[in-house]
């Protein structure tokens, strides 16, 4: 991987990390800034979120900082300049689900333009 490349996939896990934070997910400005004009969601309840409607959950106050999500197994990829995939696990009050996002680099930076969940079981090591 190039020294480009990793700052890219590097970009995204910071990027992905901090829409994890439970200060940046109560504030939509904050989480604004970082989902793509055309961010859609397929949520591990099977439910289709686009960035408006993702805006009314991260905002809810449903990740509190006192039982934060907890992130494991996290690998990043250039699918094309300017796009990272990222896989990861993440653990939050007992349910655990593999996570997939993609990334791409917009004039304002790096930002999520889709996002998957599927749930997994809670010894799922894959």
């Amino acid at each position: 991987m190039t020294d480009e490349n990793d700052r890219a996939v590097q970009a995204a896990v910071d990027g992905e990390l901090r829409l994890l934070d439970p200060k940046v997910r109560a504030s939509p400005a904050l989480v604004s800034a970082l989902l793509d004009p055309e961010f859609t969601e397929i949520g591990a309840s099977g439910r289709w979120w686009d960035a408006e409607t993702i805006l009314t959950v991260t905002s809810s106050g449903a990740v509190s900082p006192e039982a934060p999500v907890e992130v494991s197994r996290m690998s990043g990829e250039v699918l094309a300049p300017g796009v990272v995939h990222l896989t990861y696990f993440s653990d939050h009050q007992g349910r655990r689900v593999w996570r997939s996002s993609l990334w791409r680099l917009t004039e304002t930076g790096w930002r999520m333009y889709f996002h998957q969940g599927t749930p997994a079981a809670a010894d799922d090591g894959v």
